[in-house]
């Protein structure tokens, strides 16, 4: 089976809003927007989850963002580490293998 493509999020919105609104059911919604009654209801719960945490005034970082923020950080030290190990290996073979003919 083909899979349709992908709602955009203001159109999941809206379908969202429709249902807690009571203008039709998760089922009609379903119909209508050709995807599945589990993804209307997972719409809605993300929907819902959202605007709690938003009333609750969680402002930090999203876990997604502190994910990143961490591979960010172990990136960042692998970079340098690198870095410092090229250097060690620039100046061990430069004194293997005598002066440059640049520097006589």
């Amino acid at each position: 089976m083909v899979r349709p493509p992908a709602l955009p999020p203001e159109e999941k919105v809206r379908i969202v809003l429709s249902i807690l609104a009571g203008e039709m059911t998760v089922a009609e919604a379903a119909r209508r927007a050709k995807v599945s009654e589990q993804s209307i209801g997972t719409w809605k719960r993300q929907f819902l989850g959202a605007g709690r945490a938003g009333l609750a005034g969680k402002s930090g970082p999203s876990t997604r963002e502190q994910q990143l923020g961490a591979q960010v950080a172990d990136l960042t030290q692998a970079l340098g580490e690198a870095a410092v190990e090229l250097r060690v290996w620039k100046k061990s073979a430069e004194g293997r293998l005598g002066p440059s003919r640049t520097s006589r």
